[in-house]
């Protein structure tokens, strides 16, 4: 299996599962959708690529309660941008799964265990919703345990679904992870008659993926941590070489297998490949020593300044240290006669090794843009070596792997996910050329021709972008271009690229997720042996993908905005008395103290944008990523303090409250308290989504009181930004050659933007509006939003229309007030800059609008004076409707 493939493990999170789960069980039983929701989207926020979903539970109506949840969940875009495995022992739980679920769904499981007539019965009718399943290893005698058995069971049912027309890349076998160091020595090759099972379903059975439930394997050693996480790290370094594209294990028990103890290492390594009859002893005897401990040592000296100047490279890139990087390249030079020898030679040899780490998933994302700081300060010291070489000798200097272009497209000012992706590939030996974010479509293509490069890669954050990029794509079809496009950005998925992009352009669209899958995708776009093939497939896939589009695209029942309206929550008006503000208008805040707001820095979101998955402070202890986040905070915590100290960063804010009632599904400012003078309209969007009994269809609107009632209301607005000065501070770490610094700083400006918001939200709440005078919350409190209001953003899935923040803007004007603009598309500049709204209502939530449709666009469109194909083009990524299609 490539280092590319190992990369694309797929994790299955378990918790919303109520077998596995008491937490998710108890809320589901108590019928708290919403909460359990919270646990869903939990699982996806600490790194789940999967959600298992089981309602098996003998006081649950189990259909009901798969109906419900899924349907809950289609309408969280953070949740329901991961796939659901719809998991159950009776059929008729799946089948309503299959009914609710949003998008390409994994049936767990089916197998042979009642005869081929089930089997096939249950498989045609998975095949009809569009869904794939994982296939257990199981017949009519039982589950399979060894190698023989697994495969066999497989090969059968492989069979059976092909001749049935079950697509062969729908198909997932679950071979039976089973525990060992049990003392009975027939379960002691169990995970090597997995592994080798696992290999040759890979080798004779084309197309499918293998799964399994990685946590069985460590079953005898429960209740001591540091040995099953050994355990869970060894067998998945074995399986995944062999073939492992999935499987359900807790991110929190694994631990980092070149950092395992040796001698634990090397014990769990003669279990797991049952390398020694005596192999379940040994563990036993030395098992105690790490109940309780970390099971990991780790030790810093400079020994490594004694070896050879091409291993001290090596080294140095390895471990991110650029302290002697500068004397240990000339003295490289000196040696090998020629600078380009240097960089062909040991530097990257040490980028292979982390490019190889990587891969393997022994090495995370900070470590490898630190890496690459070390080989750029490298390539810096030798570049005028290599450019006098040329001048007086006319030496051919070495070439790239490929040369990319890389863009934040037109309307779009967040570019950090783009600067690390292009890190990696420079890494990898690509030459990168960076436009920088805002480029014009014509400027993408001009460029591109002049530097002849391989692949055009564009990426964007705001939902806006999603047109520039399919329109991107229908310009390089019409100008002749025949290189591919990648597609990437928080906004974007492999869905959108699909169906929205991909069929304007026939020369290759393809989706990458993120740093990781970079590399491995770049490399077989490059390579003229496997370019035809990989894209062949890509093609393919996004065929499936249209295809299971049309066919869920009405799946869930939408109802028209009528009686959307009608089922909006009830909120009794004549008993409440909206608190009024301190002040009504606008209050500028600048030069806000940067120490103040560091106390208020939600760390999660922080840890994310480096692609390490898990909540803060946990993640620090993380036995997986534990390392690389703690290098990686301890490096953001000297230089927020540099930040501070130097005041490297400005940051101002305005806050508006103003005199407001609902008009139906707008809401109406006013100038003045007597309310006889129009300040301005926000227009909000209703869900549409059929909800169950008992559920209402929100719009932020109802949160404000109505123009009839008589009660006088408010509403306030807000534009923080902690990005004055980013730019430049950022560039003088990529003048340094320190991409590094350079990504960590924009990174902490966009947490300190945040950190502003919250912060002054608290004192609206407690000052400003002081509606929650004894509020007393902490910032961590505050940050797990423990308060009473909200404060939604246009843009974001409670009002999903950017062109909102245009209203926000005229009454704020944060572009005098705090040095804040707005760009084309409504992406707000500095990029590290937060906008929004605030209620105060008690019943005020947050919620998702979801997919809405064309009733409500027509509605919503005659309400903003604007046209029909205008609100379509801003709103696309919510409709539950095709505006091409008529």
């Amino acid at each position: 299996m490539s280092d590319g493939a190992r990369a694309t493990f797929v994790n299955v999170g378990e918790r919303t599962n109520v077998t596995g789960s008491a937490k998710f069980r108890k809320l589901i039983k108590d019928e708290r959708y919403e909460d359990g929701l919270a646990v869903a989207r939990q699982q996806v926020e600490n790194g789940a690529q999967v959600i298992d979903v089981n309602m098996d539970e003998g006081m649950l109506d189990g259909v009901d309660a798969m109906r419900t949840f899924l349907r809950l969940i289609a309408s969280e875009p953070d949740i329901s941008r991961v796939p659901v495995m719809i998991d159950s022992s009776k059929w008729e739980v799946i089948e309503e799964g299959l009914k609710n679920v949003q998008g390409k769904a994994i049936v767990n499981s089916i197998s042979l265990k009642e005869g081929e007539a089930a089997f096939l019965g249950h498989a045609r009718k998975i095949m009809r919703y569009g869904a794939a399943s994982v296939v257990m290893a199981f017949d009519e005698d039982g589950q399979a345990d060894t190698a023989d058995r697994k495969f066999e069971i497989c090969a059968r049912s492989y069979k059976l679904l092909i001749d049935a027309g079950f697509p062969p890349e729908d198909i997932i076998f679950d071979p039976n992870v089973f525990a060992v160091a049990t003392g009975i020595e027939e379960h002691d090759n169990y995970a090597v008659d997995f592994i080798e099972a696992t290999k040759r379903i890979k080798d004779n059975l084309p197309h499918v993926k293998v799964s399994g439930g990685i946590s069985n394997i460590s079953f005898s050693f429960r209740g001591n941590e540091p040995v099953r996480e050994a355990m869970h790290s060894v067998f998945l370094y074995h399986a995944i070489k062999a073939g492992l594209d999935m499987g359900i294990v807790n991110a929190g028990q694994l631990a980092i297998y070149d950092e395992i103890e040796p001698k634990l290492r090397e014990a769990v390594e003669d279990v797991i490949l049952n390398r020694r009859a005596d192999g379940t002893e040994r563990l036993l005897e030395i098992a105690e020593q790490y109940r309780g401990e970390a099971g990991q040592v780790t030790a810093k000296d400079l020994s490594w300044r004694e070896a050879p100047v091409a291993e001290r490279l090596r080294h140095a890139l390895v471990k991110g240290v650029t302290e002697f990087i500068v004397e240990d390249t000339e003295e490289a030079r000196a040696k090998l006669g020629r600078p380009l020898h240097v960089i062909e030679g040991p530097l990257m040899d040490g980028m292979n090794i982390v490019g190889d780490l990587f891969g393997d998933g022994k090495m995370f994302l900070p470590q490898v843009v630190k890496s690459a700081r070390v080989m750029k300060q490298s390539v810096a010291y030798l570049t005028p070596f290599m450019e006098k070489e040329k001048e007086e000798q006319g030496l051919e200097q070495g070439k790239p792997n490929g040369v990319i272009l890389m863009a934040t497209v037109k309307g779009d000012v967040h570019d950090i996910g783009k600067n690390i992706v292009g890190v990696v590939l420079q890494c990898n030996n690509y030459e990168i050329i960076d436009l920088g974010v805002m480029v014009p479509t014509a400027k993408i293509l001009s460029e591109a021709r002049a530097h002849k490069v391989d692949i055009i890669g564009v990426s964007g954050l705001i939902t806006p972008s999603l047109d520039e990029m399919r329109n991107l794509a229908s310009e390089m079809k019409r100008e002749g271009f025949d290189i591919p496009l990648l597609i990437g950005g928080a906004t974007t998925s492999r869905a959108h690229t699909a169906v929205k992009i991909a069929p304007n352009y026939d020369h290759g669209v393809v989706y990458v997720t993120d740093a990781s899958r970079a590399v491995g995708v770049a490399g077989s776009l490059v390579s003229e042996d496997r370019r035809g093939e990989y894209l062949d497939g890509v093609r393919d896939e996004y065929v499936k993908i249209r295809e299971s589009y049309e066919k869920g695209a009405h799946k869930t029942k939408r109802i028209s905005i009528t009686d959307a309206r009608a089922n909006k929550p009830s909120i009794d008006w004549s008993a409440y008395t909206p608190p009024k503000p301190s002040f009504t208008g606008v209050k500028t805040f600048r030069d806000y103290d940067l120490e103040t707001l560091a106390r208020y820095i939600d760390w999660t979101p922080f840890f994310s944008s480096w692609e390490l998955h898990g909540r803060y402070p946990q993640i620090l202890d993380d036995a997986k990523v534990g390392e690389a986040a703690r290098g990686l905070f301890d490096d953001a915590q000297v230089m927020l303090r540099q930040i501070i100290d130097d005041k490297a960063l400005t940051a101002h804010g305005v806050v508006g409250l103003w005199p407001a009632n609902a008009r139906g599904d707008d809401i109406v400012l006013y100038k003045d308290e007597s309310r006889n003078e129009e300040l301005g309209v926000l227009h909000c969007l209703r869900q549409q989504i059929a909800k169950r009994e008992g559920g209402a269809n929100y719009c932020l609107a109802d949160f404000v009181a109505p123009e009839e009632t008589g009660v006088a209301d408010y509403i306030g607005g807000f534009a923080v930004t902690s990005g004055i000065g980013e730019e430049e501070f950022s560039n003088a770490h990529d003048q340094r050659h320190d991409n590094y610094s350079s990504i960590l700083s924009k990174a902490l400006a966009d947490r300190l933007a945040e950190a502003f918001a919250e912060h002054m939200h608290g004192r609206v709440r407690r000052e400003l509006w002081a509606y929650a005078l004894d509020e007393g919350l902490t910032p961590e409190q505050m940050i797990k939003e423990a308060y009473q209001g909200i404060r939604p953003a246009p843009g974001y899935p409670a009002q999903p229309d950017h062109t909102e923040k245009s209203t926000l803007f005229q009454l704020l004007d944060p572009e005098t007030n705090a040095g804040m603009a707005l760009t084309e598309s409504f992406a707000m500049t500095p990029p590290a800059s937060v906008s929004g709204l605030y209620f105060s209502h008690p019943a005020s939530l947050y919620f998702g609008v979801g997919k809405i449709e064309r009733d409500q666009v027509a509605d919503y469109a005659q309400r903003k004076a604007m046209s029909v194909t205008e609100v379509e083009k801003w709103l696309s990524p919510i409709l539950h409707y095709d505006p091409d299609k008529g």
